[in-house]
């Protein structure tokens, strides 16, 4: 804080602290109301404590009498307020722009090629465009421009800063900001510019990222060290909205900074209730979330949580710092680069989709009324775990990413191929299918589901190949004796051409041949794979899948291929061919050795099956049952868990890891038979029959 003269009449001064009064810095205020309220009352304090003094205000609706100084000079717009510069009086020192977003850019310039330094509300302009504008202006007229991000002049955030450094809670992992608030029709009618995107071809780009929650994004972009423009990599937006709107009121960005972070904003203004909106700082032994209206952080680790408070220096306050001792401005216009470039990428971006009106409930009535997403809280902490997007998670009310591939029977549909480009490094990004369905539509595949964001419908995936993660999530290992966090994961790419018959007609199944490259954490190859899935049609309600891979070394010397089982945890031997499915009503899983998790996990069977109701892409739900078919000869159990998570694989390394030798591949097939509705023991013998012998 700074420290001022007490307030006296000038003329009754001596001559040096004459001086000193004259020096007290003149302010003027362009927009009176709505947050201009907030700017006169901050106003009124400081110039109560002598450390300012409001020598105008502009606004074409002009203050209610008595709410200001008989002092204080009042205009229409700025163009009039600079024009009175002549007189000494009114000719003020800085000027705080409280305006529509639009305007933010022009009224700026005008102020600094003025001579004044500008404290300018959030977000600083409508574009990139007007931000290099800015910054020139502010360059050549060596004025200064503070950006009205309240939150960074959080006391929380060098705190934050030393914590992280400290190793407080592990290596850091990336960060999420989240913002669950609401807002009603009423809050869009209170001026002709809200829930714009651009009025008569002028951008405004309003939005719940750009203005209501821009603080949870320009706080999150700060803590993950993104302030200008060169600190960040890219930005990817995903944009949708409940409101009868052209701006978002529901939306995913993800940043990538410069230097590797993530930071995943989730924000809507469509909440069941209005929360407090945080940044969250994931390590690998624990979180720092802050809570940046409250000035409240809490650091949870396996010690336990602690919470604390911190102050905050006020942003005026500070411009007034910096202008008579050259302090560090908390946030210069050219820090607000990263939060620019988040606001580029959504004023280019494709207009927001409006969410299907099934998935919203309307709460309220009149102006009062505001739209809920169903759903919105859990879907938040899934695409924050899994950093990523709506679209990504496959949200049905999200926009379609076109799969690589589809894999169809006789033109139908059954299943999707996805590459892993998509899925974040720490999650052992590879190949799977989803969504697969039945030939009734039912959806029998999940990935990124909350529990365990690495989980990716139907694929292959081990967690120990010689030391390197190819699962995803934490590593077990026998040292530790527990799960944690390492830079060990690895990815599963395409090495070469693949060949297809994608479309599978009566007596000629479809298939995908493919060569994949799995690589370490450096990029180094460790493993190759020759992957063979076909799929063929069995009748009106069922179908086959199945998959053989063989393992080779990418190199001269032996791989080991190992799994949590085989480095010491008990029945934990997943690793290999892995089936995730959804959530299922009615779960029932059986095989010839026993029946429920209980009787069926870890033993040997030549099937499983697990049949429950399922939905639907369309929001229905269906009846199906899954039979995984294990070659005659395989000696490998079977990994099962239904009450914690619904899921299915075949284990390659139980107990002890296989080695994979230079011209002696570890091979591997199964086949699973998607069927429409609840099949019985004998109905499955009949649909194995059917099918033939899968080996």
């Amino acid at each position: 804080m700074i420290s001022h003269p007490a307030t006296a009449e000038p003329g009754n001064l001596p001559e040096d602290q004459h001086q000193a009064a004259a020096a007290i810095p003149r302010i003027a205020l362009v927009g009176v109301h709505g947050f201009g309220e907030r700017h006169l009352a901050n106003l009124a304090r400081l110039e109560e404590a002598g450390a300012l003094e409001l020598v105008a205000v502009a606004d074409p609706n002009p203050p209610a009498p008595g709410r200001l100084k008989d002092t204080v000079a009042v205009f229409p717009d700025l163009t009039s307020l600079l024009a009175a510069r002549s007189n000494a009086e009114l000719a003020a020192d800085v000027v705080i722009l409280a305006t529509p977003i639009q305007t933010h850019a022009p009224l700026a310039g005008a102020a600094l090629a003025a001579g004044m330094d500008v404290y300018v509300e959030k977000p600083p302009t409508a574009s990139l465009e007007q931000f290099n504008d800015v910054l020139d202006a502010a360059a050549s007229s060596g004025r200064l421009v503070q950006v009205g991000f309240q939150s960074l002049g959080s006391h929380a955030l060098p705190a934050i800063r030393e914590l992280v450094e400290s190793g407080a809670i592990g290596d850091v992992l990336g960060l999420s900001a989240k913002g669950q608030w609401l807002r009603t029709k009423g809050y869009f009618k209170r001026s002709r510019w809200a829930g714009k995107r651009s009025i008569d071809g002028v951008d405004v780009v309003d939005g719940v990222a750009t203005n209501a929650l821009a603080h949870a994004v320009a706080t999150g972009l700060h803590m993950a060290g993104a302030r200008t423009l060169a600190d960040v990599a890219s930005v990817e937006t995903d944009l949708y909205r409940a409101h009868d709107t052209e701006s978002d009121d529901t939306s995913v960005i993800r940043v990538r900074t410069a230097h590797g972070t993530t930071l995943l904003c989730t924000l809507t203004l469509c909440a069941p209730e209005q929360q407090n909106p945080s940044v969250t700082v994931h390590g690998t032994r624990g979180t720092i979330t802050f809570f940046y209206t409250e000035d409240e952080v809490v650091v949870s680790t396996p010690d336990g949580e602690r919470r604390r408070k911190y102050g905050r220096t006020d942003l005026l306050e500070n411009l007034l710092d910096a202008r008579a001792t050259g302090a560090a401005l908390l946030s210069a216009v050219a820090d607000t680069g990263a939060f620019t470039a988040v606001l580029e990428a959504i004023r280019t971006a494709p207009a927001p989709l409006a969410i299907d009106p099934a998935h919203v409930t309307w709460a309220g009535g009149g102006d009062d009324a505001h739209p809920v997403v169903h759903g919105i809280a859990d879907l938040f902490e899934r695409a924050a775990k899994a950093e990523a997007t709506f679209a990504e998670l496959g949200v049905p009310w999200a926009r379609q990413l076109a799969p690589v591939r589809t894999l169809s029977i006789g033109g139908r549909p059954v299943a999707d191929y996805q590459d892993g480009s998509r899925i974040r490094a720490v999650s052992s990004p590879r190949p799977f299918l989803h969504p697969v369905r039945t030939l009734a539509g039912a959806v029998v595949t999940d990935q990124q589901p909350l529990d365990h964001v690495w989980h990716l419908g139907a694929g292959v995936a081990l967690q120990d190949v010689d030391g390197v993660n190819f699962w995803g999530g934490r590593t077990y290992t026998r040292e530790a004796g527990e799960y944690i966090w390492r830079a060990d994961h690895g990815r599963i790419t395409a090495a070469g051409t693949s060949e297809a018959e994608l479309d599978a007609l009566p007596g000629r199944p479809g298939h995908l041949r493919e060569h994949l490259a799995w690589n370490g954490p450096d990029g180094g190859p460790v493993l190759v794979e020759e992957r063979h899935w076909s799929w063929s049609g069995l009748g009106s309600s069922a179908w086959r899948l199945s998959l053989d891979f063989a393992l080779s070394p990418a190199g001269d010397r032996p791989v080991s291929l190992g799994s949590p089982g085989s480095n010491g945890r008990f029945e934990g031997g997943y690793g290999g061919f892995f089936w995730r499915l959804p959530e299922c009503a009615g779960a029932a899983v059986w095989s010839p050795a026993g029946t429920g998790e209980a009787g069926v996990h870890g033993t040997v069977s030549r099937w499983l099956a697990w049949s429950g109701t399922f939905g639907t892409e369309t929001g229905g739900t269906g009846e199906a049952t899954l039979v995984f078919v294990a070659p005659p000869a395989s000696t490998d159990p079977w990994f099962v868990r239904v009450d914690g998570y619904p899921g299915v694989g075949q284990s390659l390394a139980w107990d002890s890891p296989v080695i994979a030798e230079p011209g002696r591949p570890v091979r591997r097939s199964i086949t699973v038979l998607v069927a429409d509705g609840l099949l019985d023991t004998a109905g499955i013998e009949a649909l194995i029959n059917q099918q033939g012998d899968p080996s």
